[in-house]
Formats: C-alpha cells, structure tokens, sequence
C-alpha cells in the first residue's frame, strides 16, 4: 500500500462516524421502569451490601473481572518514541479493541501524563479496585522494568506489560520455528539484536532461557554495541554485553557471518547490502512498527534464502504481540 494512501485512509478509519475505535455498552436490559431500579437505585444497593460484606463478590456482580486497565504514558509509542499522552491514545485504544475482539476482553485505556515512576505506580495501585488486570503499554526503558517491578509487588491483580512480555514469547516461538526449518541450533547460533530497551532486553533474555549463548548475542542501542568498555549503558543494558569484538565494531561488520538479526529499533536501518553477508538460510525478524528495519520486499530481493518477518499485518510471516497478549491475558 503507497503510504500516502495509507495515512489518509487511516486518518479517516479513526475520525469517521463516532471517533476512536472503541465504545461503552450496556451488558443489562435498559428497556423499562422495572430494569433502570436493578441497574440503578435502588437495587444497585443490594450488590454494593453484598460486596461490603465480602469484597470477592465483586467479581460476582461488577465487571471488573472481565476489565483490563492499558496503561501508558506515551514514552515509547511503537517506533514513534516519545510522543506523549495524547498522541499515544490511539494505540491503547487499539489494544482495547485487540483486546475485545480477540479474548473478549473489555478494557479502559488511560493515559498518564507523567514520566515520574512514583506517580505512575501510585496512581496505578489506587485504581486497583477498578480493573481485574493491568496491561502496561509503551513506556520507555529503564522506568519500564521498575514499574513492573513494583506494580507485581503491590498489586493483588495480574500485571503484564506488553511490550516485554508479549513481544518475547511471540518472537521467541517464531525464533524457534524458523531455527527448525532452517536446521540450525539456537545455542550455536550467532545473533544480533537491534535495540536495547524494554523489549529487547526481555526478548533477548527469553531466548537465553530456550538455549542463546550470551557470548554469541550482540546487542546494539543507538549508540552501538552493548560493550564492556561503554561507560554509559543503563537500564538493564549490563546484562548483556560482549567484549568479544571491538567496541567499535558496526551493525554493518557484525551481521557479517551472523545466522539471526532481530529488529527491536526504528525502520530502515539496515540496507540490502548489510543483509548480504548473513549466513545461508539467515532469519531477519524485522519488527519494528509501524516501519520494520528492513522492508520485506527488499530482504527478499536481497537474499531470497533468508526468512523474513515482520510485524506489520500486510506482510507475510507477522511475529507481533497482537498475536499473544490477548490471550496470555486472559490466562493470567
């Protein structure tokens, strides 16, 4: 699709009839007299007696174990960045519908406008009453992994956050799915990963736990390679440096001889000649969003052997969270 084309019709998709992608409904009968006094006064009152004398019945009577809070401040808003609140709203409301229309989830999406990590946790601890799980969405590194830290700690609900792990588990069944067709084993094969924040650390570390030796992962932010002799890595960037190659080394030099690339960044970064050295049968997972590193059509061109993915929807071979979170949600 030409991408003018696509921004129009999705400025239009948002903005046509009732704005938004998602709404509130009745799930009780409105129709008469009789059903506004159970809805309303005064039989509300019954269920909120019943609740006092035992709050677990409000699972029973209210919607809130069927309602999920995604929550974001707009810090890291898909490959956008840091984009703010408002502008991210769009995105959660997306998640809400993926939500409903996958798990048959309900959701409310909110959207704080703080980067203070106390703020975000205190708010979202107060409105634990409300929501059956929360769904942490599009928050910058390292805040992220602090947030969800605390949040797992103080709260009495589940609590995910979406872009660790629902991005992890997807990528990383695809990673072992494409390692099997290709024949090739994952603690022997040599693998780079572009981006270091919230979802490449924990997509990285997943794949360590199926069998990826640390010391053949190369992990670059914007500045480099994730080195020992960098003395500005924060978050949870230690854990995984290699001083096996000079610290200089570029993504160009390392996916010379490298089996996998793994895409966490922004869009374009890698060109047809720096896929051209990969090793036979190489796995491009290009999953940046809404613009994957590399476009499918030019990784095919460039090395018709290697198995590429993205995680858009009008690409083949999407390996994106939408394919999980809804339901590892709804397991939780």
């Amino acid at each position: 699709m030409d991408k003018n084309n696509l921004r129009d019709e999705a400025l239009f998709y948002h903005a046509k009839g009732r704005p938004g992608k998602i709404e509130v409904i009745p799930t009780k009968e409105t129709a008469n007299q009789r059903d506004l006094s159970l809805a309303y006064s005064p039989g509300v009152a019954e269920p909120c007696l019943a609740i006092h004398k035992n709050v677990d019945d409000v699972f029973r009577y209210t919607a809130k174990g069927n309602l999920v809070a995604v929550i974001s401040n707009g810090t890291a808003v898909l490959g956008l960045g840091d984009i703010g609140p408002e502008a991210g709203k769009p995105v959660m409301e997306g998640k809400g519908l993926l939500f409903k229309i996958y798990a048959d989830i309900d959701c409310f999406d909110l959207e704080l406008n703080t980067k203070d990590v106390d703020e975000f946790v205190r708010t979202v601890k107060i409105l634990e009453p409300t929501f059956g799980g929360v769904n942490l969405e599009d928050i910058s590194a390292p805040a992220c992994f602090e947030i969800e830290e605390r949040l797992k700690k103080e709260l009495n609900i589940p609590v995910m956050h979406d872009d660790q792990h629902g991005t992890a588990i997807i990528s990383a069944a695809a990673l072992l799915n494409a390692l099997e067709l290709v024949g090739k084993d994952i603690a022997k094969v040599r693998l780079v990963v572009n981006g270091a924040g919230a979802s490449a650390i924990s997509c990285t570390r997943l794949y360590v736990s199926l069998g990826a030796r640390k010391e053949n992962i190369f992990l670059y932010d914007s500045k480099g390679l994730i080195h020992p002799d960098r003395t500005n890595l924060d978050g949870r960037k230690p854990e995984f440096v290699n001083g096996s190659v000079p610290s200089d080394t570029s993504l160009k030099d390392i996916l010379q001889g490298a089996d996998v690339f793994i895409g966490l960044s922004k869009g374009d970064v890698l060109s047809q000649e720096m896929i051209k050295g990969m090793t036979h049968d190489c796995i491009i997972f290009a999953m940046a969003n809404p613009d994957p590193e590399i476009k499918y059509e030019d990784a095919k061109e460039a090395r018709p052997d290697c198995i590429m993915a993205t995680g858009r929807s009008d690409y083949p071979n999407q390996v994106n969270n939408v394919l999980g979170f809804p339901f590892i949600q709804r397991c939780s």
